[in-house]
């Protein structure tokens, strides 16, 4: 048993290494040629990118920002005006602290918090867990107490010694301002960590830690562009550079510090990242681009023959709508078909090198991935039916 063990740790240690070598090339080989894939030969380009569309500009054409929306957008919320929002849940925090609100509880109040629908086995556990905490916190007095009625002044270890046990904590309750217990798409300003040289991939799992909230997730990065109405997906998270990640989790209001946290399992959680709450908003557009290249085969003037970006004449003739680029920048349509594999005749705006590439450029929206307790909540809200369910669903209790 002990060495079947041991062989299954080095077979998953082997795995998580050739996993991080082949991130690490595929970050290399992104720098170097960015958003640039293969066209594959297995399945008709029109159907391997038929959620992909041209745009005449990035930065100019228009995107409408309720098209194509998920079955997980109608559950989250969304602001006519997050900045108004969030300055009127202050006014209301504001006016419950000073007394003004005849409804609130002064800070320093006693007050008796009473859960409903707690089922029997978490309501046990709650209460095994408080009592722990609670004689773990007489103990700790106690010894503080004999360590005072000594003449030496205690050392911090002297008092820490007597702590609590680990994984001994009290129940801690906290309140929520307005809309802080419904879920939307949260957009958080982020930064890789100077001491983290692994590669952060977009999508990739994360721990995010922000205020007093700790739940996983798995963010999609994109460019920081001031004044754009559209921002491209980054594939992976840059050293020096700050980026937004955008997921689904539970609304907060800023200021609100970030710190993403890559869990390995058996390992301590190394700080991968760190940011600020940026803005709350399911109408981002994300955008995620991708570039097919051919090569010219024959020129002559402002005409080529391209080959190798398709390999059927349907996906010529599908594609045929879409504006061509070189990478000296000359910009070109298809003009028609030729053969059966693929190649194209192209026409350019000005004379085209034959030693040029000629590209395509492909963009499609991207959303963040829907968390997986909240899949599970969902389950069971449909086979059940109960309101906690639902409340859960759609609070993001478990996120808490």
């Amino acid at each position: 048993m002990m060495m079947e063990d041991e062989e299954a740790e080095e077979e998953q240690a082997r795995r998580l290494q050739a996993e991080l070598k082949a991130k690490r090339l595929a970050e290399a080989e992104d720098a170097e040629f960015p958003d640039e894939i293969d066209t594959p030969q297995g399945v008709s380009a029109r159907q391997r990118f038929a959620k992909y569309r041209g745009l005449k500009s990035f930065r100019s054409s228009p995107w409408d920002t309720r098209e194509g929306l998920p079955p997980e957008y109608g559950h989250v919320f969304a602001f006519e005006n997050f900045k108004r929002t969030a300055k009127r849940a202050r006014e209301v925090v504001a006016r419950a602290t000073d007394g003004s609100d005849s409804c609130s509880v002064l800070p320093g109040s006693y007050v008796t918090v009473v859960l409903a629908d707690v089922p029997a086995p978490t309501a046990a556990a709650l209460v095994q867990r408080t009592a722990a905490a609670a004689a773990s916190t007489a103990g700790t007095a106690a010894a503080a107490e004999d360590v005072m009625a000594l003449d030496d002044v205690p050392t911090v270890g002297a008092v820490t010694g007597h702590s609590m046990p680990a994984g001994v904590v009290p129940i801690t309750v906290y309140g929520l301002l307005q809309h802080e217990a419904k879920l939307s798409v949260v957009n958080f300003s982020i930064k890789k960590a100077g001491s983290y040289a692994e590669t952060i991939k977009s999508k990739e799992d994360l721990l995010l830690v922000c205020g007093l909230r700790s739940f996983r997730a798995q963010p999609v990065f994109s460019d920081d562009g001031q004044g754009a109405d559209k921002f491209k997906m980054e594939r992976f998270l840059q050293a020096g550079r700050t980026a937004v990640g955008s997921v689904y989790a539970p609304i907060s209001y800023p200021p609100l510090p970030l710190l993403a946290f890559k869990v390995i399992p058996g390992q301590t959680p190394q700080l991968a990242a760190t940011g600020a709450l940026r803005s709350v908003n399911p109408d981002r557009l994300v955008i995620k681009k991708i570039v097919l290249s051919g090569y010219p085969v024959r020129v002559h003037k402002t005409r080529a023959v391209v080959r190798l970006m398709f390999f059927n004449p349907d996906d010529v003739r599908w594609f045929k709508p879409v504006e061509l680029w070189t990478k000296s920048g000359r910009r070109g349509r298809i003009t028609e078909p030729l053969g059966t594999h693929g190649a194209f005749k192209a026409r350019f705006d000005g004379p085209v090198q034959q030693r040029d590439s000629v590209c395509m450029s492909l963009y499609k929206r991207v959303f963040p991935k829907w968390p997986k307790l909240v899949g599970q909540l969902q389950e069971q809200q449909q086979q059940a039916g109960s309101e906690v369910c639902q409340l859960q669903a759609l609070g993001m209790a478990s996120f808490a």
